[in-house]
């Protein structure tokens, strides 16, 4: 990374950090702090979806049991959140070795197949269990996270939407940096060979089935844990939060930002969640939107948003380059 690019990184953080104080407005907190959940969701499906190259449905199933198993261990069981959540991560992540395992042996539309049905698996039985998920009617009055206390000095509470938005904030960037180390590494690696070439790859000496395993357990991992803050957020949770439809709405979020990118993903995952609101006069209507943006992209945006910005930029590289040829020019 640049120089330059590391001082514009570090400002984007500072700026972050200082936004519930500059724009106190409530209701932009609770946007930022949904985006931010689904930023570490759609940070999360890239690495099985944009990196290793197979196109999963299911990551709804990983978002949902990672919210209802850190509600449940902490209204059933008494848990703390600090908890809860780890233990929903490795409830994510038991999931995924269930799917995974024995599917993605599959390639391509097949895999996609069986990971629709997996998820459609999972939000029946959170449907139906009654007696353990409250079925259709969920699980109201999940607490929020426990306070953290420094000792004498003073104590961390949650219980607020400024102080949860910094709680996320922590999360996205600890998600953002692990994917980062991640994509940097030998398995970042072999991910990206999988992709590019799954024969090639094979041929190489690379574990397929097993690097594959690895990014969906990984993206699983951090789908469970953006289902725990989700739940100890909203405070209420019940299966109509995890079909089919919020998995679609992930993989939109990775496709429209760029697949493949590490900022692509965060783009999609904050237009995504602020476009409901800005079309809320057209709610009926959203999907169809949806659709067509989709349509639009996948026509004259095939790298996504990320590729249209490197497209500008690149643009204005040159034409900067050029002024300066032409300024020398002149000069001789």
């Amino acid at each position: 990374m640049s120089s330059k690019k590391g001082i514009i990184y570090l400002l984007i953080i500072v700026l972050l950090f200082f936004l519930p104080t500059i724009i106190k407005d409530s209701y932009f907190l609770y946007m930022a702090i949904l985006s931010g959940i689904f930023v570490i969701l759609a940070l999360s499906l890239n690495v099985i979806v944009g990196y290793a190259g197979q196109m999963s449905f299911c990551h709804s199933a990983f978002f949902g049991v990672g919210a209802y198993t850190s509600a449940l261990l902490v209204m059933n069981l008494k848990f703390s959140f600090w908890l809860a959540l780890p233990l929903a991560m490795v409830a994510a992540l038991i999931l995924a070795f269930i799917i995974g395992y024995p599917s993605l042996r599959l390639r391509g539309p097949y895999f996609a197949i069986v990971t629709v049905g997996c998820a459609e698996v999972v939000r029946s039985i959170l449907y139906n269990w009654v007696d353990l998920t409250g079925g259709p009617m969920g699980l109201p009055k999940i607490p929020p996270p426990d306070p953290i206390r420094l000792g004498n000095l003073f104590t961390l509470t949650f219980n607020t939407r400024q102080s949860y938005y910094y709680l996320v904030l922590v999360f996205v960037l600890l998600t953002l940096f692990i994917i980062i180390k991640l994509m940097k590494s030998k398995a970042g690696r072999a991910f990206i060979a999988i992709r590019e070439d799954e024969g090639f790859a094979r041929s190489i000496g690379i574990d397929i089935k097993g690097y594959k395993i690895l990014a969906f357990a990984i993206s699983a991992i951090f789908a469970g844990m953006a289902g725990s803050l989700y739940a100890h957020y909203i405070l209420f949770i019940s299966p109509v939060s995890f079909t089919i439809a919020e998995s679609i709405n992930v993989i939109l979020m990775v496709i429209i930002g760029g697949m493949g990118t590490m900022v692509g993903p965060i783009f999609g995952a904050i237009l995504l969640t602020a476009l409901p609101e800005v079309l809320r006069a057209v709610a009926d209507y959203r999907m169809v939107l949806y659709g067509l943006l989709l349509m639009l992209v996948m026509i004259f945006l095939p790298g996504g948003l990320m590729a249209a910005l490197r497209a500008v930029a690149s643009l204005f590289s040159k034409g900067s380059g050029i002024a300066a040829k032409g300024g020398s020019i002149a000069r001789t």
